[in-house]
């Protein structure tokens, strides 16, 4: 479960931060906008979600969180 609440809260930091970016967009603030997509806080965030995704991905476990049973 505590894969689960990791994974949950690093979706939650995402959310926060594209709703900053919609933020930027709305006021017109492009190149801040495209720097915070490039440089800023979404890409860590970002890349957060998928080094997790990544790393649980290359143990022993499925996608459910049970062991890789092959083909059946």
């Amino acid at each position: 479960m505590q894969y689960a609440k990791q994974t949950q809260e690093a979706l939650d930091r995402l959310d926060q931060s594209l709703a900053r970016l919609r933020n930027m967009i709305k006021r017109g603030d492009n190149v801040n906008a495209l720097q915070f997509m490039e440089e800023g806080d979404l890409k860590e965030k970002f890349e957060e979600l998928q080094n997790m995704i990544t790393i649980s991905s290359t143990g022993n476990m499925g996608a459910r969180g049970v062991q890789n049973t092959g083909t059946f």
